[in-house]
């Protein structure tokens, strides 16, 4: 299926083009912020709702009832994927991802079969629903990047300082990149079924890459980042690769091919445009936090992230990190209002 979605302000930002203004859409817009969403979730665990074409696109579309945002963003799971091959992972409320048996040993690699796209209609199902309900508008699709899924197999869980996931890429660099190119091709796999039912763009979210040096980076997950990004080349959507805590890898993660460097709040837009090869949009970074405060105090924060993107080569809106579940709606579609005018071009 083609992306028939090229003019749109949010395509034309991560590809470097001029705007008439700053697209902006929020990482985890669809999802806990939303009382519609509680309660069409109720009852639904979060492993059933995201196996439900009917539910991905209700929750898909929910917040761009409430927000003029740009862009819609697949609900969906990072784990999707893994329990789509057979592993024993299930999403726990108020946990995350928990895996039954723990990859730890060279053996346990052979449990993940390729992903076929027979092994998630329900995922081709719902994208195609929802590029005919949008229109105009971009979809984004994504998956977990293969270093934050490796660190759910092999600790179990999710964990704070990733002491197993790192012992093993320090340890058993064989192992590791054993593991790491089985999820490699599984991600590829994922991405491509989103692209081919519609996807206008792809992101890949390895959030918890932050926890490595650039040093371990470049040896033990560039290889397999860059892969999936070189796989998606052909499809020519918008490739965005984002994690959490990785001011120090932000050259990385635009080396390994992305067209858009999410960054977080930690390190101002104008320092990642430095950091980022040239020609290389970015994506972000009010802190999600921010939203908590008062109004003037959101309004002005929004203004120095604006003026802080111009830097770039192209700049989505966005927060550091999703949005916080207690963050009220109607702040977020006041925001999004408020960055499209802010940021509106006057026409030459």
């Amino acid at each position: 299926m083609t992306q028939p979605q090229t003019t749109s302000p949010f395509i034309r930002a991560c590809r470097g083009e001029p705007v008439p203004c700053t697209p902006v859409w929020f990482m985890r817009q669809a999802g806990r912020s939303l009382p519609e969403y509680h309660r069409v979730r109720e009852g639904v665990p979060m492993r059933e709702a995201c196996t439900r074409p009917e539910l991905i696109t209700e929750i898909t579309l929910q917040p761009l009832r409430r927000y003029d945002v740009d862009a819609a963003i697949l609900f969906s799971d990072i784990v999707v994927p893994l329990r789509a091959v057979g592993v024993d992972v299930d999403i726990k409320p108020g946990v995350g991802p928990v895996v039954g048996q723990p990859f730890r040993e060279l053996g346990d690699v052979s449990r993940l079969r390729p992903l076929e796209p027979g092994d998630v209609p329900y995922i081709t199902a719902a994208v195609r629903s929802l590029v005919g309900e949008l229109g105009p508008r971009p979809l984004i699709g994504f998956a977990g990047g293969p270093f934050t899924l490796a660190t759910y197999l092999i600790e179990g869980g999710p964990s704070k300082s990733h002491d197993r996931t790192k012992a093993m890429m320090y340890g058993d660099p064989g192992l590791w990149h054993a593991l790491l190119g089985r999820l490699t091709d599984i991600t590829i796999s994922f991405l491509r079924v989103q692209v081919a039912a519609g996807a206008s763009a792809v992101q890949l979210f390895d959030s918890w890459a932050g926890a490595v040096s650039p040093a371990d980076y470049r040896q033990a997950i560039l290889p397999h980042t860059s892969r999936i990004f070189a796989a998606l080349a052909p499809s020519g959507v918008p490739r965005i690769h984002f994690g959490v805590g990785t001011g120090e890898l932000l050259g990385l993660l635009a080396e390994a091919g992305a067209d858009v460097v999410g960054v977080d709040w930690r390190v101002p837009l104008d320092e990642a445009a430095r950091r980022v090869r040239p020609g290389t949009a970015l994506q972000g970074n009010l802190d999600p936090a921010v939203l908590l405060a008062p109004w003037d105090v959101v309004a002005a924060r929004a203004g120095e992230v604006l003026a802080a993107g111009r830097s770039a080569d192209g700049h989505v809106f966005n927060l550091g990190h999703g949005v916080l579940p207690e963050t009220s709606p109607d702040t977020l579609a006041r925001l999004t209002d408020l960055v499209h005018e802010a940021s509106a071009r006057t026409p030459a």
